[in-house]
């Protein structure tokens, strides 16, 4: 088995996929959030809020944890912070810190730095003990894990039996017409958003062209068999653009 990867078209030895991905991120932070809201048309807020609508936490004052994975601006967390009852606690796992800090700022600014926790960590070696979490979930972030296959495996590990894992992630549009024009946007208009809002288009084309890297929905879900959920699904939404994925440990 090679051990490369590809970092958007380019192929590039795996243990420097990280290095990479964590220099995307840390160009973007500040802006990232921005960023989001233009370049989906300000869909992403819907399709964020189907994720929480499945982790699904209690409105009463039951204990309720959430480890959201690659979440360093704590969005996933704040929301299911709001939708959730006394009891819901989350923890926000990223390896990169720009965006850790961009999100504890947010935390304090809202007064939710003592119900959403920050700690630098990576997705292939979570740094929790097994059974956790209540859900786990990671939005837009498994395609840029080097290792997919590992992080399923330590997701799997820290989720309590009867726990949920909710992966929200782009896809492939499949309805005819619209991928063509999706293709056009998203590697001509996203770039030139990069470059006009952030500064820097290249950021940007690397996170369309992993888009085209990752698994499609059927083959996600045998990854996510082989990890060891159960009840494995996905739903599409917006033509395709994006998969919420989900399984279960049972």
């Amino acid at each position: 088995m090679s051990d490369d990867t590809h970092f958007g078209y380019r192929q590039v030895p795996l243990g420097e996929k990280q290095a990479l991905v964590d220099d995307v991120f840390h160009k973007v932070a500040r802006r990232y959030d921005l960023m989001n809201d233009l370049m989906s048309g300000g869909l992403h807020r819907a399709w964020k809020e189907a994720l929480v609508t499945a982790i699904n936490p209690p409105t009463s004052e039951r204990d309720f944890s959430l480890l959201d994975v690659a979440g360093g601006t704590g969005d996933i967390s704040f929301r299911t912070i709001a939708a959730g009852g006394a009891g819901t606690r989350a923890t926000v796992a990223d390896i990169n810190a720009e965006m850790l800090g961009v999100g504890r700022e947010r935390a304090f600014a809202q007064a939710l730095d003592d119900v959403v926790t920050f700690v630098d960590a990576n997705a292939e070696g979570l740094p929790f003990p097994d059974k956790s979490f209540d859900a786990v979930s990671i939005a837009f972030g498994i395609r840029n894990v080097p290792r997919i296959d590992v992080a399923l495996n330590e997701m799997y590990r820290v989720l309590r039996l009867g726990g949920r894992f909710l992966c929200l992630e782009f896809s492939n549009v499949d309805v005819p017409g619209l991928d063509a024009l999706y293709e056009l946007y998203s590697f001509n208009v996203v770039p030139a958003l990069g470059r006009a809002v952030a500064g820097d288009a290249e950021p940007y084309r690397y996170l369309v062209e992993s888009i085209r890297r990752f698994p499609r929905p059927n083959a996600f879900a045998e990854m996510m068999r082989a990890a060891g959920f159960a009840r494995v699904s996905h739903r599409v939404m917006s033509g395709g653009i994006v998969a919420l994925h989900s399984g279960w440990r049972l």
